[in-house]
C-alpha cells in the first residue's frame, strides 16, 4: 500500500512539473498579460484593464497601423500605445485631423472624444511632418492631451515591442477580443 501511495505522489509531481514547464514556455515566448497604468489610453483603454499580449505575432508580419501594442519605453517601464506611422509614412496632424503621407486619415476610435472636447484641438498640432524611418512605428496614447509617446521619445523600434494587444480580460464586462 506504501508503495502505491509513492507511485501516485510522483504521478502528481511529474503533472506539476510538466504543466509549470507549459506555462512558463507559453508565458516567455507567445504570450503575457499586461496591466494598463494610468490615463494615457483614455477613452478606449482604462487604469487597471488588464490585456493578453501576443508576443509571437510580429515575428511573422509587421505591426499595422492602429495596432495597440505594448512596447519597452525605457528599462522599467512597459507602455500601451497606439500605432499611427509606420516605416517611411511621413505624420502630422492639422486642425485635429490626422495626415499620413499628405492624405487625411480618419480615427474613428477617437471621433467622439475628438468632437466633445471643446479647449481646442483633441491632438494638437505638430510642429512639423515627421517621416518613420525603417523599424520604427510612431505611436500615440488615445488621450491626446494626456500621454507620453513618440510626440516626446520619438519613433520606437520594432525590437521595443514586445507584441500587440489582442484581448481583454479585465474587467470581466468589458473581456473580449480588441480590433
Amino acid at each position: 500500500m506504501k508503495e502505491n501511495s509513492k507511485v501516485v505522489w510522483w504521478e502528481w509531481v511529474k503533472i506539476f512539473l510538466i504543466a509549470f514547464t507549459f506555462a512558463t514556455v507559453i508565458r516567455m515566448f507567445l504570450f503575457t498579460s499586461y496591466e494598463v497604468q494610468g490615463e494615457s489610453m483614455m477613452p478606449n483603454v482604462f487604469d487597471g484593464e488588464r490585456f493578453i499580449v501576443n508576443k509571437i505575432g510580429y515575428e511573422f508580419k509587421e505591426p499595422e497601423r492602429f495596432d495597440l501594442v505594448v512596447f519597452h519605453a525605457n528599462e522599467q517601464d512597459d507602455y500601451i500605445k497606439r500605432v499611427i506611422g509606420l516605416p517611411g509614412d511621413t505624420v502630422y496632424y492639422k486642425d485635429d485631423i490626422l495626415y499620413i503621407n499628405n492624405e487625411a486619415i480618419d480615427e474613428p476610435f477617437l471621433q467622439e472624444k475628438i468632437e466633445e472636447y471643446k479647449w481646442g484641438p483633441y491632438t494638437p498640432n505638430f510642429a512639423f511632418p515627421m517621416t518613420i524611418p525603417e523599424g520604427f512605428v510612431f505611436v500615440l496614447g488615445d488621450n491626446r492631451q494626456n500621454s507620453l509617446d513618440s510626440r516626446r521619445f520619438g519613433p520606437i523600434s520594432y525590437e521595443q515591442i514586445v507584441g500587440k494587444v489582442d484581448l481583454r480580460f479585465w474587467p470581466l464586462n468589458e473581456a473580449g477580443v480588441i480590433q
